[in-house]
């Protein structure tokens, strides 16, 4: 699988306004998590993840704290989640993740995005099947057949295992997130992930150069200016 999985975008905002967008991003995904799998993270892995993840993007603990409170109190807004599909510019394909409290003005804004950049949005699976949804760990270590071994005494559906530069990288089914960070840190004590969420792993890349790159990061800004975007996937290769 290689080095093809695509990061979140991950940088730190320049402004208050974009400091704001992704605590609001961040906050929104703590609560929906929190009400739907229970607010104690320890009972909650991906709660935990997320958590662990917006610290590390610097989000403050009380932005957590009131999402997760929020969820405690069991009223709030309704969000559902929704994905769209579609081909960016240079006949890239990405994928759309929002959570929405309005699907009808969701669509409406994302296929906007869309048409600024001359662009078309799909219909589901128009893309995705193009991509594997996986799990990804990504920890320090050198042992990669220890890794393997245990998550194989797991009964972890392991994708694929790599190991470069002192870090092991895990791609498992989405389904065997839980189970496979389970066996992880079951087997290795408390692990330091470098990276670890779903995420949409483009089986294969689509390489984009001159002005269709300027394209392509003016669509990809439009995208995560949203409030209801929480994650843009593609097959870009610059």
């Amino acid at each position: 699988m290689g080095r093809a999985f695509q990061n979140r975008k991950e940088s730190m905002a320049k402004t208050s306004d974009q400091k704001a967008k992704v605590y609001s991003k961040y906050g929104r995904e703590i609560y929906v998590c929190a009400k739907s799998g229970g607010i104690d993270p320890n009972g909650n892995l991906a709660l935990r993840s997320l958590i662990e993840r917006a610290k590390k993007d610097q989000v403050p603990t009380h932005v957590i704290d009131k999402a997760i409170d929020k969820a405690k109190g069991g009223g709030g807004e309704d969000f559902d989640t929704a994905r769209y599909e579609g081909f960016g510019p240079g006949n890239t394909m990405v994928i759309v993740d929002c959570l929405s409290d309005n699907p009808n003005r969701t669509f409406g804004d994302v296929r906007t995005c869309f048409n600024k950049v001359k662009c078309k949005i799909g219909s589901q699976g128009s893309v995705s099947h193009m991509f594997d949804h996986s799990a990804i760990f990504v920890f320090a270590g050198t042992d990669e057949e220890a890794v393997l071994e245990a998550l194989m005494l797991a009964d972890v559906d392991v994708t694929d295992i790599e190991l470069e530069d002192g870090k092991v990288t895990v791609f498992a089914p989405h389904t065997d997130y839980s189970k496979a960070k389970t066996a992880l840190t079951d087997a290795f004590g408390d692990i330091e992930f470098e990276v670890d969420e779903i995420q949409f792993v483009a089986q294969n890349t689509t390489e984009i150069q001159g002005e269709e790159v300027e394209q392509f990061d003016r669509f990809l800004d439009l995208l995560n200016d949203l409030d209801d975007v929480q994650r843009v996937y593609h097959n870009a290769e610059y």
